[in-house]
């Protein structure tokens, strides 16, 4: 089972949990997928806060026997953000890495070609150059907690093209509320603030239909995460060595 006690934090710029040679797996998460849902995970798997510089080269020395690193989310702005030379020497060391949703779909993007796996909807929009800013995963949550204060673009983009897809939206209106969700500064990025300026530039039809899609949206970031737990959970050597065949 996942080991969680709290959510992920740190002491003094270290990582949480202390040295331990059982671990084998660990997961840098954060405000994509909340800590509270992961005690259900059916494996042993070490949750730690979102990735910044020098944590990788700290997994190293603090979980010798770790095999599998995956990277979910990771600090932009708080701190300096972990570098794709970092997760290449790791690698070079026969770590293998996986990443999704947020920073981890970033650096895997980058590294694909080395042998980072990505995962997701997100990492398969920033790999297919459909999205390619930073700004699109970048989100504001509570440092205690890990709770979102904010929405990410990229999670904002997808719902918004599921509705349209239904349905729900038509694409005149799917195209104008991601232009305005895009013009928000990212910690002021959430739904309400979308709506909010979205009111004037739609018609009353065009605002209900927004506003109804809004209520109840997707989270990829999320779903991302989960699929990254799920891969992580079925990889097994021989499947390893097939898929980088």
């Amino acid at each position: 089972m996942a080991k969680l006690a709290s959510a992920p934090r740190r002491i003094g710029g270290n990582l949480l949990p202390e040295c331990n040679e059982a671990i084998t797996r660990v997961v840098f998460m954060g405000p994509s997928l909340s800590y509270h849902e992961l005690g259900s995970i059916p494996f042993d798997v070490s949750m730690l806060p979102p990735i910044r510089r020098g944590d990788v080269d700290q997994v190293s020395q603090r979980f010798p026997n770790v095999k599998t690193i995956g990277i979910v989310d990771g600090e932009f702005f708080q701190s300096f953000a972990v570098s794709p030379k970092e997760i290449l020497r790791s690698m070079d060391r026969g770590k293998r890495f996986l990443g999704s949703s947020s920073m981890g779909a970033l650096r895997a993007t980058e590294l694909t070609i080395y042998g980072m796996v990505g995962i997701g909807n997100i990492y398969r929009m920033f790999f297919a150059g459909e999205i390619d800013a930073d700004d699109e995963v970048a989100m504001t949550y509570d440092p205690v907690t890990l709770t979102p204060t904010s929405e990410p673009l990229a999670n904002m983009r997808i719902a918004l093209e599921r509705s349209c897809e239904k349905g729900e939206l038509s694409h005149s209106v799917m195209e104008k509320a991601i232009g305005i969700a895009q013009d928000l500064y990212y910690p002021d990025r959430t739904y309400g603030a979308m709506l909010a300026c979205a009111r004037t530039k739609l018609s009353d039809a065009e605002f209900r239909d927004l506003k109804d899609a809004c209520q109840t949206p997707s989270n990829a970031k999320r779903e991302d995460a989960w699929h990254l737990l799920s891969f992580m959970e079925i990889v097994s050597d021989p499947y390893r060595k097939q898929v980088h065949q």
